[in-house]
């Protein structure tokens, strides 16, 4: 019993709570991609320019859906992993999630233009359920072990948290002493 309460608290503090935390910033991005992408492409902002047609109105919203994720992740979800050098860590940010920006385009593309489902709720489903799917686990994935990565420090790597990244899937933060913590040190979950 012991063993799986252990187990329970390094799932919780290794990934879970960071996968809530992104959640929650996720929703709030995504409140605002699918806001701004369909006020362009009902040609709110006027009509009959390059931001009105699906692939434009999509990388305006994702870009600035990006720069609130990157301010919410950065101060919040990540907020004990992120770097001095802000510059370095928001680059790294921006190339992971042109990335799951560049699946989402991907999957809004062969929507509409290769197999011609052309409609708005088409473009929305293209773009904001599978493309949004599969490019949030896409970006999850490199912020969590990559751009916030344990391992990390302005950039550049620790040997001692490189060698137990890559002993465990499930990283533990470091206490404020910057020894990892054991799972004993945790409040616990019952």
């Amino acid at each position: 019993m012991e063993r799986l309460k252990r187990l329970a608290e390094r799932v919780w503090f290794g990934i879970a709570q960071y996968a809530l935390k992104f959640g929650v910033v996720g929703l709030i991005g995504f409140g605002i991609d699918i806001a701004l992408f369909n006020l362009l492409r009902l040609g709110v902002f006027g009509h009959d320019h390059a931001l009105q047609s699906p692939i434009g109105a999509k990388a305006v919203s994702v870009s600035v859906a990006i720069v609130f994720n990157w301010i919410g992740n950065r101060y919040w979800t990540f907020r004990e992993h992120r770097r001095k050098n802000f510059v370095l860590e928001l680059v790294e940010y921006v190339v992971v999630s042109l990335g799951g920006m560049g699946i989402a385009l991907l999957c809004l593309y062969i929507s509409h233009y290769v197999l011609g489902y052309d409609t708005l709720l088409a473009d929305n489903i293209a773009s904001n359920v599978i493309g949004l799917g599969l490019g949030t686990l896409f970006r999850f994935a490199l912020y969590r072990y990559w751009v916030y990565g344990h391992h990390r420090k302005d950039g550049l790597a620790s040997a001692a948290r490189v060698e137990e990244a890559q002993r465990t899937i499930f990283e533990e933060p470091p206490s404020r002493t910057g020894t990892v913590r054991e799972p004993t040190d945790r409040p616990s979950l019952g």
